[in-house]
């Protein structure tokens, strides 16, 4: 049972750090609640980085929901896939998963704090430098 733990934390670092993710207890502990899961300490978190526990099953999900992968791939493992992917094939490469989450929670906002959002962004975008694609 050690080496599925153990080999489920080297999957997690991994599909993180190809996320642009910060492999920290904290940071996944925000990322998770964004995404729904409840009652997740870092200590949890810190054990399944560390090897030592797999999380249940809707927090599984979540993380899988957080680094754009197929739970199951996540959980099991498999050969990496070189075909179209069905899911987030509509992101860029450079937009990674807290871009993605941040733009997930501005879709549930009402229309004017969207709209506040949209003028707040123009207005940061404008007083940026520009930067090459």
């Amino acid at each position: 049972m050690r080496s599925e733990q153990t080999a489920f934390a080297e999957r997690l670092r991994a599909a993180l750090e190809s996320a642009g993710i910060e492999p920290s207890p904290a940071a996944l502990v925000k990322l998770l609640a964004r995404q729904g899961a409840n009652n997740v300490t870092p200590q949890a978190v810190s054990a399944w980085l560390g090897g030592k526990h797999l999380p249940k099953q809707e927090n599984l999900r979540a993380l899988a929901d957080i680094v754009g992968m197929e739970p199951h791939l996540l959980a099991f493992g498999g050969p990496s896939f070189q075909g179209v992917r069905d899911e987030h094939t509509a992101w860029p490469d450079r937009v990674r998963a807290h871009d993605r989450l941040a733009f997930e929670a501005y879709l549930t906002l009402p229309e004017p704090q969207r709209k506040l959002v949209r003028e707040l962004i123009d207005m940061l975008a404008e007083r940026a430098p520009r930067r090459p694609r």
